[in-house]
Formats: C-alpha cells, structure tokens, sequence
C-alpha cells in the first residue's frame, strides 16, 4: 500500500515521502480500513513539525482524520466488514489504517465522504468550545483566523444560539462571505484597529468571549476588547508567538485565558454525554443544518501540491487527500 510518511520532523515540503509499505493487520479489538478520503488540517502541519500536543513515533505516517470501509477485523470484534466509517487516528494518509474498533463511528448513510472526512476534529471543536464558553443569545463572541473551516462552522452554530460573532480576517475579499454565513461584523486585522471597531459594533459591550487560533500581537489585541470576567479561549498557534499578557489588565478586568483540546475536551465528558454530543453534531452535518466546503482533492502521489494548497492565504475550503 501506499503511505505518506516523514522519518524526522520538519516542515512537511522536506520531509514527507512516499513509501510502499505493506498492508497492516487488524490485531485484537482492531478493524483494518480502507480509506477514500482524508482531511487535512493544522494539527496534522504542527504534528509533522514536531510542535504538536502528541509526538510522532517515527517513521510516522501522517494524517488524523478520514473516512473508508471496513475491510477485515481482528478478534472480539463486533462491527461487520463493509461499513462505512468515520475515524481518527495517528498515520491516516494511507491506504489501509488498522484503528481501534471503539475508535471509528459509523457514517451517516446521508453523509458524503467529502463531509465525513472532516465530520469530527473541527466540528466536534466548535460545538465543544461554544459548549464551555457557556455563551447565550445576544452575548458578543470574536473568532480570530474567521475565514478558517473551523471558524465558519463556529459562525453557523452560533447563529442558531443568536450569539452575535465578530471575526477577524486578513483580507477584505474574506469579508463577504461570512456575513452572508452570519456573522455581525468582520474586521480586517492588516488594516483596522480592533479595539476601536469592536467598540463600534458592540456600543461599548465589547466581547463576553473569544477563540483564538493565532497568538502572538494579534491574541494581545483580541485580550483588550473583553469585557471584565472575559474568556480568551486558545487553539491554536498560528503565528507560533507566544501571547503578550497584560498583567494589569488580566487583574483589573479578571480575565480567563483557557487551551482548549478536543482530546482532553472529550475526555472530561462522560461516556452518556460523548453518547449524545457526538449523534448530534454528525447529524448536523448529515442534514447540512452545518454545512463545509471542500476547495479541492489530490491524490496522495500529489502531496507537495496539496499542502502547499492548504497553507495558501486565502483559501476558502478544506484541501483533502482522495484514495
């Protein structure tokens, strides 16, 4: 089978390869899967480099998340060979994954693999997160890097709770688009002063909460326009700076700044209420209640081209891998 792998971390265009590799075996409590598509999303970037929350075990195939059909499984396994299912797991750029079977969840017959292959990472975050924010209708929430397909799922689930969303963007031909999805107001960061648009848009209310996926001066900004007893919620790092923290104004205003994890997020719920968050974000997705957008597909032989596509500025839709 064909796999794309890296033997040391780095940035993926000069270390990622192609490798023949010989199809795995479903062990004990395993199914082996045949994959049709893959997502591609910033953990898997950070995990290549070496900068992500688990490290690789190298050699290391690539890839968190994908869609594809059982195709054999081992022993005290109970799913039937032929489903379709919806998985994560570590080394998902390949044709055939063997993954825990407590691991996959059945595809939606309504779901497309386009859909199902980013039916869990991102929009299992936005619900999570808009779960902790604890934001009801009519409070203000900003969301950094809005253009994001994290971002514009986050928009969607908001407008359903009427909690009004700002974002930040880097171009003003992002702008469109997410207002037409829902949001009140978008901000160009290169060009705009945030605090004082903020304060515009909220008459003085500035923000009860924000997600940020940047860090670094931009994280700084998003800190001055909360509210007092504000939330600054971080999950990512894309400008890999560190934010700069105001010691006074976390103390006179009682800032919270808080990580958010999918992994860990999940972990904290119990078994009854993964049993329900789960069902109900994939059916979102089934019924397109919560829609994505896919910008292209490549084969996995085409890797350069794709990730090189997926870090271009201004895409508008997820890049995937198609097996």
């Amino acid at each position: 089978m064909k796999a794309l792998l890296f033997e040391k971390p780095g940035k993926p265009l000069e270390v990622l390869q192609i490798k023949n590799m010989e199809q795995p075996r479903p062990g004990k409590g395993e199914v082996l899967i045949k994959v049709r598509k893959a997502n591609i999303i910033p953990a898997d970037i950070m995990f290549i480099q070496g900068m992500y929350g688990l490290q690789p075990d190298l050699p290391q195939i690539a890839g968190f998340e994908a869609t594809g059909s059982i195709e054999g499984i081992g022993n005290e396994v109970a799913l039937p060979v032929g489903i379709d299912v919806i998985f994560t797991a570590s080394g998902t750029w390949a044709e055939y994954v063997c993954v825990d079977a407590r691991s996959v969840i059945p595809k939606p017959k309504a779901m497309d693999d386009e859909v199902a292959c980013q039916a869990f990472v991102n929009p299992l975050t936005a619900f999570g997160m808009l779960q902790e924010s604890a934001l009801e209708a009519g409070d203000w929430l900003l969301l950094t890097a809005a253009n994001s397909a994290f971002s514009k799922l986050v928009i969607q689930l908001a407008v359903k709770r009427e909690i009004q969303v700002i974002g930040t963007v880097r171009s003003d031909d992002q702008k469109q688009a997410l207002l037409e999805l829902g949001a009140k107001h978008v901000i160009n960061s290169e060009t705009e002063n945030i605090y004082k648009s903020v304060k515009r848009v909220t008459e003085g209310a500035f923000i009860k909460a924000a997600f940020d996926a940047v860090g670094g001066a931009l994280g700084d900004q998003v800190l001055n326009v909360l509210q007092g007893n504000g939330q600054l919620f971080v999950y990512g790092a894309l400008s890999l700076k560190p934010i700069p923290v105001n010691s006074g104004l976390m103390i006179f205003k009682n800032l919270h700044i808080k990580g958010f994890w999918l992994s860990n997020w999940l972990m904290s719920l119990s078994k009854e209420e993964r049993s329900e968050v789960i069902p109900e974000v994939l059916n979102l997705l089934a019924s397109q209640s919560l829609k994505t957008h896919v910008e292209a597909e490549y084969r996995l032989e085409d890797f350069a081209k794709a990730i090189a596509h997926m870090e271009k500025p201004g895409r508008n839709g997820k890049v995937l891998f198609s097996f």
